[in-house]
């Protein structure tokens, strides 16, 4: 067993003219999923628009893939400066699935960056340094293919709590099989960048997956070299009920366990798990966690 060290560094060890510098003419796309975020997905959008895009030439589009919103998401977001897509009509060639990961697959082909920089939309304590602090590695390591961020979450038990899915699935079954990943500190973070070159060849799960199944593709390729993760110092978001927390479980378990030589109970492009939860003491429900994988977006562009 080999437990290797991921390159680690602080979103402040770049100035924005450093990064002003390093840029040149590479283009940045910031890609928003968002999914009934109306209340949240302003604030994120309006905020990197007036201080990255607007006042700094840092970012060059915010794009906003919004993912079956039944609420106003679409209309807020593209009122706050955001391009906003609907992931459902993107291709529809390619047919459309529900969840986060189809989503940011989807924005490649309407994100027009070399470098991609995704966030997710339910963000209530942040600040805009976030996409400069996870371009830095990629504008200044050239080694460097995807940048994790990780953070400080107030209210959770510590410090640097991942989560209550990171600390009971991912990192365990991490640890198990990738133990090469063990310094990542938050591997489901919603806040990574990417080379757009990179992310294209992916496979990507549909739903909750993508964020670890990119790590691990990652390692396999290019090794710890090609990873770095950015402290990005503080974040909050919006917490998802335990039984929903079941049907995110499923979707990282299976992106993990499908990339190593074990079964995950997938097979064919409609696979689904079956998770059975109990609400009111023995009276089953039923639901099919989706855990399709798109292939690489590069066959099709």
């Amino acid at each position: 067993m080999r437990v290797s060290h991921i390159r680690t560094a602080r979103w402040c060890d770049w100035t924005l003219e450093e990064l002003l510098a390093a840029k040149g003419a590479t283009r940045v796309s910031l890609v928003v999923p968002a999914r009934n975020e109306a209340g949240t997905v302003g604030d994120v959008v309006g905020r990197v628009r007036d201080r990255l895009v607007d006042t700094v030439s840092l970012v060059d589009e915010i794009v906003v893939i919004d993912s079956d919103s039944t609420d106003a998401t679409y209309e807020v977001a593209a009122s706050a400066g955001a391009v906003v897509h609907r992931a459902a009509e993107i291709r529809p060639d390619l047919g459309a699935h529900p969840g986060k990961g189809e989503a940011m697959w989807k924005s490649l082909f309407v994100a027009t960056g070399d470098l991609i920089v995704f966030m997710d939309a339910d963000l209530t304590d942040w600040d805009t340094h976030f996409v400069p602090g996870l371009l830095g590695p990629l504008l200044t390591w050239p080694e460097v293919q995807l940048v994790k961020g990780f953070y400080e979450r107030p209210g959770e038990q510590g410090p640097l709590d991942g989560g209550r899915v990171t600390e009971l699935v991912a990192r365990p079954l991490l640890a198990l099989h990738y133990p090469r990943l063990a310094d990542v500190v938050q591997p489901l973070a919603g806040e990574w960048a990417v080379r757009r070159s990179w992310f294209s060849t992916l496979s990507v799960p549909t739903g909750y997956g993508v964020d670890v199944a990119a790590l691990i593709d990652t390692l396999a390729l290019h090794d710890e070299k090609g990873i770095a993760q950015v402290d990005l110092g503080t974040r909050s978001h919006g917490h998802q009920a335990l039984l929903d927390l079941g049907a995110m479980a499923v979707q990282v378990a299976a992106a993990i366990l499908r990339r190593t030589t074990m079964d995950a109970g997938v097979t064919g492009d409609d696979a689904g798990v079956l998770l059975r939860q109990f609400r009111q003491g023995l009276v089953p429900s039923d639901r099919v966690v989706p855990v399709l994988e798109r292939p690489g977006a590069e066959n099709y562009l």
